[in-house]
């Protein structure tokens, strides 16, 4: 009984003194959390998409806490959200949010099956990661879409797809939410988080090849040969040819889209414009060649001189007609006659 006694006693000992030591040590490194960081992870989408730059939406609203603490919310976004959901993190932090322009995942190929012909067949993994590591793929671009949906994979919201007739991924901007999980898919990085532009309007090179333009030409009919006729043409600035490849910066384009017109290859295209009107023919060639065609017809007067010389002629056959005739003379001249007698006379 004693042994039992005491066995209980030195348990309840060490249980005791276990206790008083997790407290203290609990109130010695306790880590206490911002209050205001529940409250902006509650506002939050709560994807988790990473398109912030922090590791889910607990991270970005750690990160904006501090950054208010530090005095502005500048550089801070969450794609999904947009731009209301910034307005109440700003409010429930005190602070104001700055305007943030809205943006789009665009893929950046134009490299369709008539474009971009297939040269060889993959039979593997349908992974584009796995067809980049092995080498160009199905076609002679090395930079182009796979067309393999790692994209696809990543997008949390179905705003991408490939497309079945041109093997190439498409980006639904109504469902885009900017969070640039298919970018960070894509092994060629050709998709890009770019501005919507005003009224959804853009002006993007659609291609991503760096070869050099013979090379570029035959492994695609509408790839970049870095002529440079679109920079020339640009008063902007907004266009750059670097490694052989023209990029079009957003927020220097003005949208006139005479790159668009100047670029031999069709590779610079413009997106959400409405058609263009077609070019008038101008009218003054035309007008200029009628009056050419008529001058022939005021030659025509001319044709009729020589009927006015055959009075003439009449006149010469009147006075080669004999003079002594009598059946001829009152009809050649009937005053000649008084004129004779009167001579008579």
């Amino acid at each position: 009984m004693n042994v039992i006694l005491i066995a209980v006693i030195v348990l309840g000992a060490i249980g005791l003194s276990s206790a008083l030591i997790l407290f203290f040590a609990s109130k010695k490194f306790a880590v206490h959390e911002d209050e205001r960081i529940g409250q902006v992870q509650e506002v939050l989408p709560g994807a988790n998409c990473g398109g912030c730059g922090y590791p889910g939406c607990a991270g970005f609203a750690g990160a904006c806490v501090k950054a208010a603490d530090a005095g502005s919310l500048d550089g801070y976004l969450c794609p999904v959200g947009g731009q209301p959901v910034m307005e109440k993190v700003a409010g429930i932090l005190g602070m104001t949010a700055a305007a943030s322009a809205p943006k789009v995942a665009v893929v950046r190929c134009n490299g369709t099956c008539e474009n971009r012909p297939r040269v060889a067949e993959f039979d593997g993994a349908v992974s584009c990661k796995v067809q980049n590591m092995l080498g160009a793929g199905e076609t002679a671009c090395a930079y182009g879409c796979l067309g393999c949906g790692d994209c696809v994979e990543a997008c949390q919201f179905g705003a991408i797809r490939i497309n079945p007739e041109t093997g190439i991924a498409e980006v639904d901007e109504e469902k885009c939410t900017a969070c640039g999980a298919c970018a960070k898919a894509c092994p060629r990085a050709i998709i890009e988080i770019r501005l919507k532009g005003l009224k959804n309007r853009r002006v993007v090179v659609l291609c991503n090849n760096k070869d050099k333009g013979a090379q570029t030409r035959k492994a695609c009919k509408v790839g970049c040969i870095a002529c440079q006729k679109c920079v020339k043409v640009c008063k902007f600035e907004a266009i750059t040819v670097t490694n052989n490849l023209s990029y079009i910066d957003a927020e220097k384009c003005k949208l006139c889209r005479k790159c668009e017109e100047e670029c031999p290859q069709g590779t610079i295209q413009a997106f959400n414009f409405p058609p263009r009107k077609p070019k008038a023919e101008a009218p003054a060639a035309p007008q200029a060649a009628a009056p050419k065609a008529e001058a022939p017809q005021a030659v025509a007067p001319k044709a009729e001189a020589p009927q006015a010389a055959a009075p003439k002629a009449e006149a010469t056959q009147a006075a080669t007609v004999p003079v002594g005739s009598p059946t001829d003379q009152p009809l050649a001249n009937p005053n000649v006659e008084p004129a004779k007698e009167e001579s008579k006379a």
